[in-house]
């Protein structure tokens, strides 16, 4: 059995796929759980409210209100938390705020609404499991990612809502290590949302961020616009630019459906590393994440991250929003007499000898996206959580 000189970030899939189960690893120092019972998981502290009979298992967070649900020091690992709420409306889970700090930062490390965090796109809760994210009811939720720190961990929820949350319940497994691990990067986690944009613009889920680290993942939201009518969406190829990368990326996806992993369209279903919580062609909503765990996505100076806004549609029905004057431009048409780049040489849709076939066209669209990585730093350049209004509208 390989030992602690691994990695901490690898610990947890070493005791799962490698580690003997009756095997005691070295480093660990002690295994507890932070909960409203015994704050910090501190040794013969817990459950002394009510003579010991179940009196703290909750507590309330009323609007504007934090809490502090874990604050340690010394080396240790998040192995795993555990939520759940009374309030799961899609508003709530946006208004609640999520924040994370290592080693005693005074700048979180993850900083995204609550329930875009647990896996939830557009915060719509469904039954689920995933690698990394489960909700086996609908009704809570379950985070597995270790997240190691070297000297602290500091974990806060707000309630940036103008609603009491009467019944929050948690649970924060992590361990005490005796000495940290130098080569262990830290977890971070960051959300972002762009409502419009200029035509012909990319969807940026993860801005440049400098270091070393791994891309872990992905979760993203899209409110297609219904200007579009009944084109697809989904044509826009994810693009990571990474280690030097600059006006074109090493790393060129084939299409928003292709990246997770299916194809021709996008129904729901939910795997262990790539999924579609939502996938409505009525509301024009839709909902998908991709976890690279298996194709391990390793940076070593930097990383960026983009979707492009391409949809598709037929040529007649192009035709038909062109002249409605819905913002769109045609980048290729696919026909029986093959394949045309439009963009390398120009035609004119309306011509009568233009192609007839699936036409690309850059459209706009309301993107959202929570983006998970490791880093070998315990903050970031990036920017804060935005306001409220600009996450729940």
């Amino acid at each position: 059995m390989k030992k602690m000189c691994l990695p901490l970030l690898l610990f947890l899939c070493q005791t799962l796929l490698a580690q003997q189960l009756y095997q005691m690893p070295e480093g660990v120092r002690q295994s507890t759980i932070s909960t409203f019972e015994n704050i910090n998981g501190i040794k013969n502290a817990g459950g002394k409210t009510n003579k010991t009979g179940k009196g703290n298992a909750f507590e309330d967070l009323k609007a504007g209100a934090s809490k502090t649900l874990l604050n340690v020091q010394g080396a240790g690992i998040i192995q795993r938390m555990w939520f759940t709420v009374r309030d799961r409306s899609p508003e709530m889970l946006r208004s609640m705020r999520l924040r994370m700090y290592w080693d005693n930062s005074s700048k979180p490390a993850v900083d995204v609404p609550f329930g875009d965090f647990f896996g939830f796109g557009l915060s719509k809760m469904i039954k689920f499991e995933s690698a990394l994210f489960s909700s086996p009811e609908g009704r809570s939720f379950n985070c597995y990612i270790p997240m190691p720190y070297k000297t602290g961990a500091k974990v806060v929820i707000t309630n940036e809502s103008n609603n009491n949350i009467e019944l929050l319940f948690f649970d924060i497994d992590f361990i005490h290590l005796v000495k940290p691990d130098p080569k262990a990067l830290y977890f971070h986690a960051y959300w972002t949302r762009q409502k419009t944009s200029a035509l012909g613009s990319d969807f940026e889920f993860l801005p440049a961020v400098k270091g070393k680290g791994r891309y872990l993942g992905v979760n993203m939201g899209v409110n297609a616009d219904k200007r579009y009518a009944d084109t697809w969406w989904g044509e826009g190829e994810v693009k990571i630019y990474k280690d030097g990368d600059d006006k074109l990326p090493g790393y060129n996806g084939t299409g928003s459906e292709d990246y997770i992993g299916t194809g021709w369209g996008l129904g729901t279903f939910t795997n262990m590393y790539q999924g579609a919580t939502i996938a409505n062609d009525s509301t024009k909503q839709y909902a998908f994440y991709r976890f690279h765990i298996p194709d391990q996505v390793f940076f070593n100076s930097s990383f960026r991250g983009t979707i492009q806004q391409i949809g598709g549609g037929d040529l007649e029905l192009v035709r038909k929003l062109i002249k409605e004057n819905v913002p769109l431009k045609p980048v290729t048409v696919q026909s029986e007499a093959g394949f045309n780049r439009l963009l390398d040489n120009p035609l004119d849709i309306n011509d009568a000898a233009f192609p007839k076939g699936w036409v690309n066209f850059y459209r706009i669209d309301d993107y959202s996206a929570t983006t998970y990585f490791y880093l070998d730093k315990p903050v970031t350049n990036l920017a804060a959580l935005p306001e409220v209004s600009e996450r729940i509208r």
